[in-house]
C-alpha cells in the first residue's frame, strides 16, 4: 500500500476508536446515555442521629428517615440496593439540593419559610416537637419552667437550648457539647439535668440499647417541627413523593417504622400528618 494511503487509514482508524471511547464514556457517566447508573437514586440523610438517620460501623443505614426514604424510593421504582446514601449535614442541605448532589433529602428536615425560598418540600411526614430528655428517676422536672436553675444541654450551634432560655426558663444553665451523645453521657452521669432538641431525635437516642430504660421524654411540646422531604425547587418528584407518603400511611408501613425506631423510648408520637398541611 502507498505509504501516504496507509497513514490516512491509520489516522481514520484512530479517530473512529477515539469517538467510540468518547461515546462509551458519555453513556457510563449517568448523563444522557443509558447505563446502570440511571437506575440509581441518591438520597441525603443524617449519619449521626440514632433512630432517625444513622450510618452504623458496619456501613449499613438505620432510622425512621432511612425507612421513609427507602419506602419512597421503592414507590419511585427503585430497589433498596439502588439507593446511594449521602450525608446531609444541616448546614449543607439546601446547597446539596440546589447543586443536584442528591435527588431528595430526608434528614430531620423541618419545613420553614426561609428554607422554602430555596427548595421545595414534600410532606410533612412527621410532626415533631422540641422537648427535653431527663433521667427516668428524675421527678423534679415536670413542666418547662422547672428547667430554671437546671443544667440544660444541647449541641454547639443549636438554637434549641437558647430558645428555652429566651422564652421559657431564663435561669436555665446552658451547656453546649459537641454532640448529643456527649450530652446523654453527661445526663447519665448526673453532670447534666436535661437535654433538649426535637423529641424524635431524643427518642431515637433513648431507644439505643445502651440507654434503654435510663431516660424519659418530658412531653413538653415546646415547638412544632414539620419534617419534610426536600427536593430541588420545581422538581416533579415533589408530587410523586407526596403520593408515596400517603400510601405509606395508608398501608400501615408508617406506623411500623415509628414503632421500630422509637418504640423503646415510649415516644408519644403525633399521628401521621396530612400531606401538604404544615402545623405552625
Amino acid at each position: 500500500m502507498n505509504p501516504r494511503k496507509l497513514t490516512k487509514a491509520v489516522v481514520a482508524a484512530a479517530a473512529a476508536l477515539a469517538l467510540s471511547f468518547s461515546l462509551a464514556a458519555c453513556g457510563g457517566d449517568g448523563g444522557n446515555g443509558s447505563s446502570g447508573d440511571d437506575e440509581k437514586i441518591t438520597v441525603g440523610i443524617k449519619y449521626d442521629q440514632p433512630g432517625v438517620g444513622l450510618k452504623t460501623p458496619d456501613g449499613t443505614y438505620t432510622g425512621f428517615d432511612v425507612d421513609v426514604a427507602t419506602y419512597v424510593a421503592q414507590q419511585l421504582g427503585r430497589d433498596p440496593g439502588d439507593i446511594e446514601w449521602k450525608e446531609a449535614k444541616s448546614a449543607d442541605r439546601e446547597t446539596m439540593l440546589e447543586r443536584g448532589d442528591v435527588d431528595f433529602i430526608a434528614a430531620s428536615y423541618s419545613i420553614n419559610d426561609e428554607r422554602e425560598k430555596k427548595v421545595d418540600f414534600a410532606g410533612p411526614y412527621l410532626l415533631a416537637h422540641q422537648d427535653v430528655l431527663i433521667r427516668a428517676d428524675d421527678n423534679s422536672i415536670t413542666k418547662p419552667e422547672d428547667l430554671n436553675n437546671k443544667k440544660l444541654c444541647s449541641v454547639t450551634g443549636s438554637t434549641s437550648a437558647q430558645n428555652v432560655k429566651d422564652k421559657i426558663a431564663p435561669d436555665a444553665q446552658l451547656q453546649e457539647y459537641g454532640g448529643y451523645s456527649e450530652c446523654l453521657t453527661g445526663l447519665e452521669n448526673g453532670v447534666i439535668d436535661a437535654v433538649t432538641t426535637d423529641d424524635a431525635i431524643l427518642a431515637g437516642y433513648a431507644s439505643q440499647p445502651e440507654f434503654e430504660g435510663k431516660f424519659k421524654l418530658g412531653g413538653f411540646e415546646m415547638s412544632n417541627e414539620n419534617y419534610g422531604i426536600g427536593v430541588q425547587e420545581g422538581s416533579e418528584l415533589k408530587q410523586q413523593i407526596n403520593d408515596a407518603l400517603e400510601k405509606m400511611v395508608a398501608d400501615g408501613s408508617w406506623d411500623e417504622a415509628v414503632k421500630k425506631n422509637f418504640g423503646p423510648a415510649e415516644y408519644q408520637n403525633e399521628p401521621a400528618p396530612e400531606v401538604g398541611v404544615v402545623v405552625k
